[in-house]
C-alpha cells in the first residue's frame, strides 16, 4: 500500500514522509522527467529572501495568540504523559486555523506602519504585498491609499474579466507602485515583472504556493535582482508555519530530486537578513 510504505500513516491520517529515496527512484525511472528552472532560465537574475522581524503592539489579537497557545500547550503535554505519537488532532488542527487568523490580526498594525514607511521614503520601486487573510490584504490597501499612492489589488472577489487590466496597468503605468495581492488568487498565472521587489505579509501551509507567489515577479522579462522579504513575528502562528513549509520543502526535494530538498534559504547581509520593528520604525 503507498500510503503505507511512503506516507508514514497512523490512526490520525497520511501526512508524514518515509523511504522518500526509493520513491525518487520509481518515479525518476518510470514516470517523471524533471527540468529545474535554474537550469533551464539560466539567464535569470538572481532572489534574494530576508526575514523582517515585525515587534507586535499589544492587542486583542495577541492575547487570543497567546491563549490559544497555551491550549496548544496543554494537548501536547496530554498527548506526551498518555504516550502519543506527535500526530495533530482535529482539535490541534482548529486551534491552529484560529491561530493563524489571531497572528495575522495581531500583524495588522505594524505591516501597515512596515509599508507605509517604505512608500515614505519615496522613490518609485514597485513592489508586491501578498498575504491570505483579507484583513491583511485591507489593512495593506489602506495604508497605501493613505499616502495617496497609486495601486492595484486583485483577491478572490476581483473578477478574472478586470485582471488582466489590473496586470497591464501594473506593469505599464510608472505612478502604479504597489500591487496588493492574495497569495491564492494571484500566486499563479500572472507576470508582474515590473516590480522587483515581493513582501509576504504572512506565511501558507504550502510551500508551492509562495514560491509561485516570489516567481510573479522573478520570471521571465525580470532584469533586476529580487528581493523577498517575509514579514514575521516571534511567538505566533510564523514560527510553526516557517518549520512547517522548510520541512515540506525538504520531503519535496527527497523524493522529487533525491536530495536534501530546497529550502526558503535567507541572504545574510547586513545585520544577518533580518529586521525589527520597534513602535516607531524598522532598524536594520
Amino acid at each position: 500500500d503507498f500510503a503505507e510504505r511512503y506516507c508514514a500513516g497512523n490512526r490520525f491520517g497520511w501526512g508524514g514522509c518515509q523511504n522518500a529515496d526509493e520513491l525518487n527512484a520509481v518515479i525518476s525511472r518510470l514516470v517523471m522527467v524533471r527540468r529545474l528552472k535554474k537550469d533551464v532560465l539560466t539567464q535569470l537574475p538572481p532572489k534574494q529572501r530576508e526575514q523582517v522581524f515585525l515587534q507586535l503592539p499589544k492587542s486583542d489579537a495577541l492575547k487570543q495568540v497567546r491563549d490559544v497557545q497555551e491550549k496548544l500547550k496543554a494537548i501536547k503535554e496530554k498527548q506526551k504523559n498518555e504516550g502519543g505519537d506527535g500526530e495533530r488532532t482535529m482539535e490541534e488542527k482548529r486551534l491552529m486555523n484560529s491561530l493563524y487568523l489571531f497572528s495575522a490580526r495581531a500583524k495588522l498594525v505594524p505591516v501597515a506602519h512596515y509599508l507605509g514607511e517604505l512608500l515614505d521614503a519615496g522613490g518609485s520601486e514597485k513592489f508586491l504585498f501578498f498575504a491570505h487573510h483579507t484583513e491583511l490584504l485591507d489593512a495593506a490597501e489602506a495604508a497605501v491609499k493613505q499616502r495617496g499612492v497609486p495601486s492595484i489589488r486583485i483577491d478572490g472577489s476581483t473578477p478574472t474579466s478586470v485582471r488582466g487590466g489590473l496586470v497591464n496597468r501594473f506593469q505599464e503605468d510608472e505612478r502604479v507602485r504597489v500591487a496588493v495581492l492574495s497569495i491564492k488568487a494571484a500566486g499563479m498565472g500572472i507576470t508582474l515583472t515590473a516590480a522587483s521587489t515581493v513582501i509576504f505579509g504572512e506565511l501558507t501551509w504550502t510551500p508551492g504556493d509562495i514560491v509561485q507567489a516570489e516567481d510573479r515577479a522573478h520570471r521571465i522579462g525580470q532584469v533586476s535582482s529580487v528581493n523577498v522579504q517575509f514579514l514575521c513575528a516571534k511567538n505566533t502562528v510564523d514560527d510553526i508555519m516557517w518549520a512547517s513549509v522548510q520541512n515540506k520543502l525538504e520531503n519535496l526535494g527527497q523524493v522529487l530530486d533525491g536530495t536534501s530538498g530546497d529550502h526558503l534559504e535567507l541572504h545574510e547581509g547586513k545585520g544577518g537578513g533580518s529586521s525589527k520593528w520597534r513602535g516607531g520604525g524598522v532598524s536594520r
